[in-house]
This record gives C-alpha cells, structure tokens and sequence, in this order.
C-alpha cells in the first residue's frame, strides 16, 4: 500500500507562485506514473498535470500549459508541481495519485490511479 501525502499549498496573490509536493511512503512508487488533480466544491475533480514513472513523459492539461510544471525525485520518491503566474481561477484542492506500471510503460498515466492522498488546498486571492 502505497501511502501519498501531499504538501506546500498555502494562499497567494494572483500572479505568484507555489510548488507542490507528494511524498510517498513506498519504493513502489518509483515505478508508478503519476498525477496531480485538483478540485472545488460542486466541480468535478479535474486532471492538471501527470508523469510517466521514468519522468520522460508528461501530460499537462490546456489551462496550466506553460504556467505549471511536474517533476520527480526517485530517491526521494516525491513528484513535484512548480505553479507559476497564478489565477484565481487556479483555487482548489490539489491531490496526487498514482499508478503503478511496468518498466517499460512511459505512459504518463491520469486514469485508473491505485492511491491518493488526501490533497492540499491552494488559495489564489485577486
């Protein structure tokens, strides 16, 4: 069971930055893609950006293209998400899940995740 806690969300101006991170508690997670998602309440959840276990590939939805950035560390098994010019309408619960595949899948997977954590809230003010 691969445990995912994420961190770093806090309230910014518009404009700002933040950087994200899920930590897992597993080695396993070395080999899994991996995901951020984000979500308000009374909107369905929504993909933001993913990342194939090795870190070749990656999946950035149209509204953060160029604004936000995923990256891993596997030896310190955490994926980062770098936020740049902020917007308020970048205001949510941000989650990261994860999929576990095989080594030669570079699939930058954000369907069919096997774990979550419990997300981080991210407040962009006007």
């Amino acid at each position: 069971q691969v445990q995912l806690v994420e961190s770093g969300g806090g309230l910014v101006q518009a404009g700002g930055s933040l950087r994200l991170s899920c930590v897992a508690s597993e080695r396993a997670f070395r080999s899994s893609a991996v995901a951020w998602f984000r979500q308000n309440p009374g909107n369905e959840r929504e993909v933001v950006a993913s990342i194939s276990w090795s870190g070749e590939s990656t999946y950035y939805a149209d509204s953060v293209k160029g604004r936000f950035t995923i990256s891993r560390d596997g030896i310190n098994n955490t994926v980062y998400l770098q936020m740049n010019s902020l917007k308020p309408d970048d205001t949510a619960v941000y989650s990261c899940a994860a999929r576990p595949v095989s080594p030669f899948d570079q699939i930058p997977y954000y369907r069919g995740m096997n774990y979550w954590g419990q997300g981080t809230l991210v407040t962009v003010s006007s």
